[in-house]
């Protein structure tokens, strides 16, 4: 299949691309039904002649070319209904009726604050599309984008989030009029996925009830199927917990598949390479080191511990915390022992066969550095992050 993108240095071109290449090379084996033969890379850029060799081999087009920002009105037209156009005559020119997917915007309903010379130019440049359609029995595949996020969007561009995400990782300001302005946000690999569904004809159908986007079988329109609702102020919320987490080392809970999870990742992909790193407080005394590595905000906190040669740590218990000893680099020995009980339990560990061990609720616990020359490394994790007003910790030697 030789598959030809139109708009590929732009944002969703950029990313289509990187997947279309994983694809055509064996690293992502999720699509086997999708064999890639050629991908044509077009762009403002691209020698016009090119064009014309694409259209006659393109076995699918994905027209993402467009123009969002111009320096007058008038190019809106040019740009998203003009270079349409050529596109299709020049399909037509080499009767190729493959299926094309072109990118339009919600602006195009043209209704309300919509009503603009780029709602129009998308409207425009849809109903040619249609017309084209209609007219060769070409498959056509019609999305207005709701507002796109993700790496690799141009900050200061056409996405208040792209610019939120870069401004503050950057430590540049940023201006929020109103805090309960609602965004419908659609993330670029959700979108992707959904454009890789196209390329196998599993798109998913829609229509339009004013600007609601309306799931339905048989569809005139298509749209990707998981978008976020959510308003300027969570957003902006959400990235200053992501800034402040190289300080407080709280991970905000992100669960699979959330927008917070798609914002976090987004933002990292703004972070300048002096912010890539950041130290973290080494507790160091005559017996090593103990360092917090990271928190969560309900599922506890991990630590690495680091016992010089020949040192005991611990020597406490706990009545409701419980945690997890790894031990990664070493030779060491754990041991447990029920409060009132003389019996130990003695668990000898090393970072040649890595293996966890749960500290027991009631237990009293130490660890044991048993080499006379290697310190002993041990990432800890515990249920709770630490509470220094009620440490559950109880000092208690085990024998």
């Amino acid at each position: 299949m030789n598959i030809l993108v139109t708009g590929a240095k732009g944002f969703v071109g950029k990313n289509l691309c990187a997947s279309l290449k994983n694809i055509r090379d064996g690293k992502d084996r999720t699509r086997p039904s999708v064999i890639i033969d050629e991908i044509y890379e077009y762009d403002i850029d691209t020698a016009p002649e090119l064009l014309d060799e694409y259209c006659s081999k393109a076995d699918f087009v994905f027209n993402l070319a467009g123009v969002n920002r111009p320096q007058n009105p008038e190019e809106f037209m040019q740009g998203n209904f003009g270079f349409a156009s050529i596109l299709l005559d020049t399909l037509k020119k080499h009767k190729n009726t493959c299926p094309v997917m072109i990118s339009s915007s919600i602006q195009a309903t043209c209704i309300g604050r919509y009503d603009s010379d780029y709602g129009r130019s998308k409207k425009a440049g849809e109903e040619l599309v249609f017309a084209y359609g209609k007219e060769t029995g070409a498959k056509v595949l019609v999305y207005r984008f709701p507002n796109l996020f993700g790496k690799w969007c141009r900050p200061n561009y056409n996405s208040a989030v792209a610019t939120f995400c870069n401004n503050i990782a950057n430590d540049l300001p940023i201006t929020v009029s109103d805090r309960s302005v609602r965004l419908e946000l659609l993330y670029i690999d959700d979108l992707v996925t959904e454009m890789l569904d196209a390329l196998e004809g599993k798109e998913h159908r829609c229509e339009f009830d004013g600007i609601k986007t309306v799931l339905c079988e048989g569809g005139r329109y298509c749209a990707a199927p998981k978008t976020h609702k959510v308003t300027l102020g969570e957003i902006v919320d959400l990235l200053d917990k992501f800034k402040e987490q190289t300080s407080t080392l709280i991970m905000p809970e992100i669960p699979f598949g959330s927008f917070a999870k798609k914002l976090y990742s987004t933002y990292l992909s703004y972070l300048p390479k002096e912010k890539a790193s950041f130290s973290l407080k080494m507790n160091e005394d005559a017996r090593g080191s103990f360092t917090e590595l990271l928190k969560t905000e309900k599922c506890g906190q991990f630590s690495v511990n680091i016992s010089k040669p020949g040192i005991t740590k611990g020597q406490h218990w706990h009545h409701t915390k419980w945690e997890f000893f790894i031990v990664v680099a070493g030779h060491g020995l754990i041991q447990q022992r029920k409060v009132g009980s003389e019996e130990v339990l003695n668990f000898e560990v090393s970072g040649e066969k890595i293996e966890a061990v749960h500290m027991l609720p009631g237990y009293t616990h130490n660890i044991i550095n048993l080499s006379e020359t290697e310190n002993l490394v041990t990432v800890m994790w515990a249920n709770e992050q630490f509470d220094p007003d009620h440490p559950d910790t109880f000092f208690e030697i085990v024998e």
